[in-house]
């Protein structure tokens, strides 16, 4: 059976039992506890917890990534990385009997498996289950095996070592390959573990809720979670060893051979295998919008791009080739897929450039790592230390688990705890230089314990009337319990916390609000506000400008200058986004932003840098949705509903039931907690001022709006004024009067050129004529520039000299001292036929110089250095010295 036509009978068969059919989700979920989806049942997690109500039982195919059992991935048979997860569900519906009948079914009825290769194991204490495939389905006993916790219970081992919550016993059906496999024991079960049994489907009851002491509670409502492994299904049906012989997977592992050049009699399999894995789970990670990074899912692709590449350079393939298989792959994989051919340009783009900027330090890097690995064979030691690690990754972009690879290789393990700790202590070191410190109360967070989250009423009013609460003094960077006063006098810096509060918290790259809060006897500067810890208590950050102030009622006002600026520069980053994805795709996606007064930087992914073409079409998109004089609307609503209308959600931030979306017409929708303009007309002018590159796959566009786009204007204009004025011409006539000049410019640097080599082509003849001396079977030329009325060239015209020189003499030795930015300078060169002979002037130099005050290197034909002090008898000496080199050289 294809593996496509596996993937729709599965489908078929439960939608004919009632069940809602779900096409598969992204390898992005919406769930931001997981990076991945990782298993069928991800995405039904609002119906397991009762959240989500209106289906009762579904079935998917959902396309799946995990990196657990990376390193075993081509080692066995069947691991992968990204693989196709066959589920179906139920939630409160049905429970173990239907699901084990239905299981059964299907692969004895629909697949025609023969139902004496069927084994199945269940918990040890689930007698119900037993019983069921004991009585019920008809399987002889001594196939039914019994196993403990850590196999038959999910999650595993969950009852010794917990966590609380919802859980439950498991079934698995495993398929016999037959007495001829594995270990070939007699007594050969399913847990024995080798390759004899394939499990091919897990049928998970969750019926438990465990408890703090270990028990297990029945839950009210028990669902039902099963996967079956498309891959490894389809092996047992086309009768193939390994999931890599399927015909989805086969095609693309002859096509790698291929390209790798492998001979038919290559032993190495394994690597080929892992290769193919990776490339696939690349692709789709990509066409799904990861792209290869430093940070979270982006660091999982580029950790397994540059494992496949790295395996094929041990096979001794140098070049890139993932982006080859691109094709393939679509063929393969866009029947129940098609998205994958939508998006297969911009996949291959991406792919080829991130394959393109490893290779060019894949090679030095691995020198390197080989070095560390024959130091530790040496040194009979079985560990690559964490700073080795950490030095192949920071310099070499070595993925930590690529360096295990080839440690494993070696026969040798890594420290790797103590590699990732060293880049948490990098992070940490690059985050020390923020403007302010969440953890401020560090050393006692007691002192906010109990406290409400602090509601923010800034989005309607710039102005309220609210209750001190707290007061802290602040002479460094932290608050303790010490540091709880009373009041603060004029001048003392200090924490105010109000119990609801105007203005806004940096969050979500826009900085602050700024303004003051008012009392019956003082002013209180807020400079800066922001949120701290679980209970999200806002703090007010700043300095006493007037009286005291003491806990009482108080008028907290905002800058509204500062906050219209602020909100300018963030619905300018949205209309931003929008126009980046409607020039360069929808592959973009934002990576970090900062929001300030009519200032905005932005980080998104994109392959390559943008060229001033793409550039002048973003800038020129942003101000067309400027003029549109759209309105900006704000709606409250739940995060699925926001999701289907097409609402950008920001992965690093973590987004509650409710959710806010800021749209501006159709073209940009996004999840957004910030402040924000009514109408786009309202941002005034946007100019993109950098466009530079963050990190490889991380572009950053840094642009002004408002005052600082008329700004900007104004500069620019003043400086065109500037230069007509320069050129004497009128600022229309700019262009002409310039080319105008650049063309004087080249004209007079060419006949500089001209006149400089027809100098230099005279002090050659010169010289020649009048210092040339025999010495020993050659010619001697030894000149120095800097001598009162020598000859006058340039330092940086010595060069051309010695082209001539070589040019018009057959055997010579020539070493010329001169002057560069008031140092001493010296250069020394031959013709071949010295070099031929056993000459070199690198040679000489290194002979003298302990004897003479010259400092330098070079190569047999040329040497160059310093001269360090005056010497007036230096020029005679150098023709002593080499006339002696030259007669030992000779012996």
């Amino acid at each position: 059976m294809e593996t496509n036509k596996l993937r729709q009978e599965y489908i078929n068969f439960f939608k004919e039992k009632n069940h809602k059919v779900f096409p598969s989700d992204s390898l992005v979920p919406d769930d931001t506890s997981v990076l991945f989806t990782s298993a069928g049942m991800n995405r039904f997690k609002p119906y397991f917890l009762g959240e989500a109500k209106g289906v009762s039982s579904a079935v998917s195919c959902q396309r799946c990534l995990r990196t657990g059992d990376i390193e075993r991935v081509g080692k066995t048979p069947y691991h992968h990385t990204f693989f196709e997860m066959l589920g179906n569900f139920s939630f409160g519906d049905y429970f173990k009997k239907e699901a084990i009948a239905m299981a059964w079914e299907f692969l004895v009825e629909k697949l025609k498996i023969n139902k004496e290769n069927l084994w199945v194991s269940v918990y040890k204490d689930d007698k119900e289950a037993f019983d069921i495939w004991k009585d019920e389905i008809g399987v002889p006993v001594d196939k039914i095996i019994k196993l403990g916790q850590s196999e038959n219970f999910w999650p595993a081992n969950v009852i010794d070592a917990g966590p609380c919550g919802p859980c439950g016993p498991c079934a698995e059906i495993f398929f016999d390959r037959g007495k001829s496999k594995g270990c070939q024991k007699d007594s050969c079960n399913p847990s024995c573990g080798c390759a004899r049994f394939v499990e091919i489907w897990n049928l998970v009851f969750t019926q438990f809720d465990r408890q703090p002491d270990g028990s297990l509670k029945a839950l009210p409502q028990k669902n039902i979670d099963t996967g079956m492994g498309l891959e490894r299904m389809a092996s047992v049906l086309q009768n193939k060893d390994s999931n890599f012989e399927i015909d989805i997977l086969a095609p693309a592992r002859d096509e790698l051979k291929k390209i790798l050049k492998l001979p038919a009699d290559f032993n190495k399999n394994y690597l080929v295998n892992s290769i193919v894995d990776h490339a696939r789970a690349v692709i789709f990670s990509v066409a799904d919008g990861v792209y290869p990074s430093n940070e979270e899912r982006g660091y999982v692709v580029r950790k397994l791009l540059r494992k496949a590449l790295w395996g094929a350079n041990l096979i001794g393939y140098k070049e890139p080739f993932i982006y080859k298989l691109i094709p393939l792959f679509v063929e393969l994989m866009q029947k129940p897929y098609p998205f994958i051919a939508e998006k297969a340009q911009i996949v291959e783009k991406v792919v080829k450039a991130e394959e393109e900027k490893f290779i060019l330090t894949l090679d030095e890097g691995k020198s390197k790592l080989k070095e560390y690995l024959d130091q530790l064979k040496k040194e009979k030691k079985k560990i690559l230390s964490a700073d080795k690690l950490f030095f192949l990754y920071d310099t070499y972009g070595f993925p930590f688990e690529l360096s295990e690879t080839a440690a494993w290789e070696f026969g040798v393990g890594i420290d790797k705890k103590g590699a990732v700790k060293l880049l948490a202590q990098q992070k940490e070191r690059s985050r020390a230089g923020s403007k302010f410190s969440p953890e401020i109360f560090k050393k006692d967070y007691s002192l906010l314990a109990g406290k409400e989250p602090t509601k923010f009423t800034g989005y309607e009013n710039f102005e309220i009337s609210a209750q001190i609460t707290d007061i802290f003094s602040l002479k460094g960077t932290k608050i303790d319990g010490k540091d709880k006063r009373q009041l603060l006098k004029k001048g003392q810096k200090g924490v105010v916390i109000l119990n609801k509060t105007p203005f806004y918290t940096e969050a979500g790259g826009q900085l602050s609000d700024r303004g003051v809060i008012k009392t019956s006897q003082g002013r209180f500067y807020v400079e800066n506000a922001y949120r701290i810890g679980a209970e999200s208590v806002a703090c007010h950050q700043g300095e006493v400008i007037e009286g005291v102030i003491k806990e009482e009622k108080a008028k907290a006002v905002v800058d509204k200058k500062r906050r219209k600026a602020l909100a300018r520069a963030h619905t300018a980053t949205h209309l931003l986004q929008a126009s980046l994805r409607e020039i360069l795709g929808e592959h973009v996606s934002q990576q970090g932003s900062l929001v300030d007064e009519d200032r905005l930087r932005f980080d998104f992914t994109h392959f390559k840098g943008l060229d001033s073409s793409q550039i002048e079409r973003i800038e020129s998109l942003v101000n067309f949705y400027i003029l549109k004089a759209d309105k900006v609307c704000k709606e409250k609503l739940s995060f699925q509903e926001a999701k289907k209308k097409g609402a950008l959600a920001f992965f690093k931030e973590k987004y509650g039931d409710e959710v806010r979306m800021v749209s501006i017409s159709d073209y940009s929708k996004e999840l957004c907690g910030g402040t924000h303009l009514d109408n786009s007309s309202e941002i005034a002018g946007f100019a993109i001022a950098a466009e530079s590159s963050v990190s490889s796959g991380i572009r950053r566009i840094e642009a002004v709006v408002g005052s600082k786009f008329y700004q900007a204007f104004r500069d620019q204009k003043n400086k065109l004024i500037d230069l007509a004025k320069m050129l004497k011409c009128s600022p229309v006539k700019l262009k002409p009067a310039l080319a105008k000049k650049i063309k004087s410019h080249k004209d007079c640097k060419s006949r500089m050129v001209k006149l400089e080599k027809e100098k230099v082509s005279d002090i050659a003849e010169k010289l020649i004529n009048k210092y040339l001396e025999p010495a020993g079977g050659t010619s001697l030329l030894i000149y120095n520039f800097t001598e009162i009325d020598s000859l006058d060239l340039n330092y940086s015209n010595f060069f051309d000299l010695a082209d001539l020189l070589k040019d018009k003499l057959e055997s010579f030795f020539a070493f010329f001292i001169g002057r560069q930015n008031s140092k001493l300078r010296f250069i020394s060169f031959c013709s071949k036929d010295l070099n031929d002979q056993g000459i070199s002037c690198k040679d000489f130099i290194n002979s003298v110089k302990d004897e003479l005050p010259l400092k330098g290197g070079g190569t047999d034909k040329l040497a160059q250095g310093v001269v360090t002090r005056k010497d007036r008898d230096l020029t005679p000496k150098i023709k002593s010295y080499f006339v002696r080199f030259l007669g030992n050289e000779s012996n």
